[in-house]
């Protein structure tokens, strides 16, 4: 079954909700107020079904100037647009405004209908034809169908539902594969049933059950109920108006330009990059850094425009620029927008949307990457946006809520990427919604890893490696168990526990260290049980030893083997403490525990060096303390 949005355009009182009852059957004014005075305030909404299964929903959209914004909300998820101008009084300010913001908002099909025609001779009616067919030229209306109808009298009506189907069948499908998205343009409550939305849905799908999410709010629900035009669903699809009963949620909590859609995919932004068009007939300057309101999908923002490459806009220009936005916005890359002067209300112009999460860049900075975002294909925008994630990188999940495409072709385009090198997707994300990281910022890491080890081993030459937590605060900020899978990662270095190395670095001693390891083998050798503590030992090495240097050697000598740490000032050569085992084991012989004093005499030592070689055997489990004895847990 095929869905199209129709939306209606065109001035005041030329006569669009009137058409729209007489194509559907239902007067699209529902407020008292609009019936009263006469006129449409608001959106209004209706439904053409055809028999071949195609169904049109129409969003009937207010003509006065005062109701721009009313017509925009209603304006961002049309197909079709149906520009209607009255035959007694032809194009007016409004037309020309509706018709601006349709080509900014990149709508590609339209009809237009020329309402009204039994007020007027045939000669006149020919006349407003052709002054309408010169108004539709240069814009996406130019060589459309143009169709006299009359509400009243029902001229051309059937003529005109025909118009619609056939324009209908050339409309280019929305996303129903994409993300689900659908911008909030109504809220009501309906006894019985409690809070409900509308809107079209831009994207993707849903199912009645399923949990959706409310943004900016970051509110989390389920769907209790779907409709669309008054008959309920099991689910609705991209192309569909759409009204969703809400769980749990008061009307009050939400309003129209809040975004329905998958949770934990988007994330609100207050700041997003853009291409801008002004307009050809605006006879003022927009200066970088002024306020504007800006409309995109059903929500009207105020921004601070900062233009990248001058100083003001005028009239036909085409720049990239940003948005500061003074609250946030629900938007990809890929949507459009509008924007309007802020006194006095007008529009002025409108663009794409290129990235929602921008880098951070100086005004005169170059904008490649807005190049790329605005021109690129989906690979190359997605290269560079996951380019711009650093080190951190992103995930495809974050990649589907960033932008307006299907998500089978952003999977396809990430999987592309990484079968040619340019993205890795790393091992704790093996399923398809892994990190993935851009080749150059891995290449880029990887070198500051390199370099950060070489520069640690000239400093310290006797030392092992660098420990990883040190190496980590190089890179700051950066997850330890991210920073943890990339040095596995980077081939030129080994990892020994909580030590990381270059590979092709080993610990070369120079001819007096080797001496120096020879003589406090001898010292310590000769002094058993009662070794000098590390300072001491300093001293007694012929010209004394920098104490750094020196607890890098005895760490060193540790780690080879040739001696046993008892604690930082302490150390024993090993065949030293070999004998401590074999006399520890031939005292427990005979006995089941041993006391401080007779472990002293065991080695002929003092109380001094006795109790912290016990407590460097009891937290090797060597032997276990219990109460003032010891017993040897070490097997024969």
């Amino acid at each position: 079954m095929q869905y199209v949005i129709l939306g209606t355009a065109g001035h005041i009182d030329h006569g669009k909700s009137s058409l729209v009852k007489a194509l559907t059957g239902i007067d699209p004014d529902r407020l008292k107020e609009e019936k009263e005075r006469g006129i449409t305030i608001d959106l209004g909404f209706a439904a053409l079904a055809y028999p071949d299964g195609l169904k049109v929903g129409i969003v009937d959209v207010p003509g006065h100037e005062k109701l721009i914004k009313n017509m925009l909300a209603g304006a961002g998820g049309i197909d079709i647009v149906l520009m209607v101008i009255a035959a007694n009084e032809g194009i007016m300010p409004q037309s020309r405004e509706h018709l601006s913001i349709c080509n900014l908002l990149n709508v590609k099909k339209g009809l237009i209908a020329i309402t009204k025609s039994d007020l007027v001779e045939k000669d006149w009616l020919n006349l407003i034809t052709d002054d309408v067919r010169n108004f539709a030229k240069g814009t996406f209306l130019e060589g459309a169908e143009i169709i006299a109808v009359s509400s009243r009298t029902g001229e051309n009506i059937d003529a005109l539902k025909e118009k619609i189907r056939e324009a209908s069948g050339d409309v280019e499908a929305k996303p129903v594969n994409g993300l689900f998205r659908l911008p909030i343009d109504r809220v009501f409550t309906l006894k019985g049933f409690g809070t409900v939305v509308t809107g079209t849905a831009i994207s993707g799908s849903i199912s009645a059950g399923e949990d959706i999410e409310i943004l900016p709010k970051g509110m989390t629900t389920k769907i209790k109920g779907l409709q669309s035009h008054g008959e309920s669903l099991n689910a609705a699809y991209a192309g569909q108006r759409v009204a969703v009963n809400l769980q749990g949620v008061a009307k009050e909590e939400i309003q129209r330009g809040d975004v329905l859609t998958i949770p934990d995919r988007m994330k609100p932004t207050s700041v997003v990059d853009a291409q801008i068009e002004i307009l050809k007939d605006i006879d003022f300057h927009i200066k970088s850094r002024s306020l504007v309101h800006l409309h995109t999908g059903t929500s009207e923002l105020t921004a601070r425009i900062i233009i990248y490459d001058k100083e003001e806009l005028e009239a036909g220009d085409k720049t990239f620029c940003q948005f500061r936005l003074q609250s946030p916005a629900v938007v990809m890359s890929g949507d459009r927008y509008i924007i309007r002067r802020l006194s006095p209300l007008m529009t002025v112009g409108g663009g794409e949307i290129l990235d929602p999460s921008p880098r951070s860049r100086k005004r005169k900075e170059g904008t490649e990457d807005l190049r790329t975002f605005s021109h690129g294909s989906l690979e190359e925008k997605l290269s560079v946006k996951i380019l711009q994630c650093k080190i951190n990188g992103t995930s495809t999940l974050n990649l589907h809520g960033w932008i307006k495409a299907e998500l089978p072709e952003i999977d396809n385009a990430v999987n592309s990427l990484i079968k040619n090198g340019e993205i890795i997707r790393l091992a704790e994300g093996e399923s398809s919604h892994g990190r993935l990281l851009h080749k150059n910022a891995f290449e880029g890491f990887s070198g500051g890893v390199i370099t950060a080890l070489n520069s640690f081993h000239r400093a310290n030459p006797l030392k092992p490696g660098m420990p990883k937590e040190d190496l980590r605060a190089v890179f700051k900020g950066l997850d330890q168990k991210l920073f943890y899978e990339l040095l596995s990662l980077i081939k030129g270095i080994a990892i020994e526990k909580e030590i990381a190395r270059l590979k092709t670095f080993n610990i070369s001693l120079s001819d007096d260290k080797k001496l120096l390891k020879d003589k406090i083998l001898k010292i310590l050798g000769q002094s058993a049980f009662q070794p000098p503590a590390k300072d001491e030992l300093a001293s007694r090495l012929s010209g004394g030893m920098n104490s750094k240097e020196l607890t890098e050697l005895l760490k060193l000598m540790a780690s080879e083997g040739s001696l046993i740490r008892i604690n930082d000032s302490l150390y024993l050569p090993s065949s030293v403490y070999a004998k401590m085992i074999q006399s520890l084991k031939k005292f427990f012989k005979s006995k089941q525990e041993m006391t401080v004093a007779e472990f002293r005499d065991i080695l002929g030592t003092t109380r001094k060096y006795a109790l912290p070689f016990l407590e460097y055997l009891d937290s090797n489990k060597v032997t276990l303390r219990a109460g003032d004895v010891r017993k040897l847990i070490i097997k024969e």
